[in-house]
């Protein structure tokens, strides 16, 4: 999948969106679609547990703590914007890079 991230920066943080693929045999970022990160989660998309598992799975990628990113719109969606907040340069860099 050669499409690139759309990724967004104000003063509040990076801000870009999500597809996620809930209830797959295991986890993985696969790639960049339509502008989007698309990812796999093995877990459900009930009681916000593929949100929890989504921000944990970005959280460890990019290497920070898990407080730092929020999902900014469609908690209830597959289609989410998050937030990674007071990105240090590395982490810019690592979020480029997981497409």
């Amino acid at each position: 999948m050669d499409d690139r991230l759309v990724i967004n920066q104000n003063d509040k943080g990076i801000f870009f969106e999500v597809k996620v693929l809930p209830r797959a045999s295991f986890e993985q970022i696969v790639g960049c679609v339509n502008g989007q990160l698309k990812v796999k989660l093995t877990a459900p998309p009930v009681s916000g547990k593929a949100n929890c598992a989504l921000v944990a799975l970005l959280a460890k990628k990019l290497g920070v703590p898990k407080s730092s990113i929020s999902i900014v719109r469609g908690e209830t969606s597959s289609h989410k914007q998050l937030c990674v907040h007071d990105p240090t340069q590395d982490v810019i860099t690592k979020i480029q890079q997981l497409q």
